[in-house]
């Protein structure tokens, strides 16, 4: 598990599509791959249909960071829906950026069915992203 020496262990959300995020996380437990246990997973039908008022509120809930997967470009199951995710995606980081929050705690990987791998490899790659960039400015500014 991602750790800091004074004890940070990021809250990360990661959103899996339901054709291939999660197929990469099924790849990857058939493989015994493990990734770290602050990251938690949940799935949505399609990156595109994963509403930014969501991701929005992880923050708002205390997540450090999301990360968001799906299909390859060109490979959705409903066509658009990852180029949908890709202009939401630069949507939500402009909105994190304005409003002080900080748009690279937002990630977009495409991961496929069989790419078990790259799905563990990105959630450890961003949780220690996320230990880098210290705890979600929001949770500061609730606690005071």
């Amino acid at each position: 598990m991602a750790e800091e020496k004074n004890g940070f262990v990021p809250k990360v959300v990661y959103a899996l599509c339901t054709w291939c995020g999660s197929g990469g996380s099924e790849t990857a437990a058939a493989f015994h791959l493990k990734y770290p246990e602050n990251v938690r997973p949940f799935r949505v039908m399609c990156t595109g249909a994963l509403d930014p008022a969501y991701t929005l509120r992880a923050f708002i809930e205390g997540a450090d960071g999301v990360v968001v997967s799906g299909c390859h470009p060109g490979d959705c199951h409903y066509n658009t829906g990852n180029y949908r995710a890709r202009r939401r995606i630069a949507a939500m980081k402009t909105i994190l950026d304005t409003f002080g929050l900080d748009g690279d705690r937002v990630w977009l990987r495409w991961v496929a069915h069989g790419e078990g791998q790259k799905l563990v490899d990105t959630a450890k790659e961003f949780s220690d992203h996320m230990v880098e960039k210290g705890p979600n400015p929001l949770k500061e500014r609730w606690d005071t």
